[in-house]
């Protein structure tokens, strides 16, 4: 799974109008301004908290995988000390 990082430009200053992506930004962010400053603030917000959800996400995922290879290196050290003892079983005279 890999973050997903969003790069944020602006021609001048942000929400001073149309970016130069080719697109506008809709009439509030094309009208520049107050409103338009607001909204670039509002869209930035939004970005940041999307990106904090996905990198919290991602450490979940990361934790429940640190977990589960715990665990498999748990079972699999059990095994070699069962077979361990099974060759030591075979190898004691009888």
């Amino acid at each position: 799974m890999r973050a997903i990082v969003n790069v944020r430009m602006y021609a001048g200053e942000p929400g001073s109008g149309a970016g130069k992506g080719g697109g506008g930004g809709g009439s509030i962010r094309e009208a520049g301004g107050t409103f338009g400053k607001m909204e670039a603030a509002r869209e930035d917000e939004y970005f940041y908290k999307k990106q904090k959800e996905q990198l919290a996400n991602l450490k979940g995922h990361l934790n429940k995988e640190i977990a589960f290879h715990q665990e498999q290196i748990k079972r699999h050290e059990d095994a070699i000390r069962r077979h361990k003892e099974q060759m030591s079983d075979i190898e004691k005279p009888q």
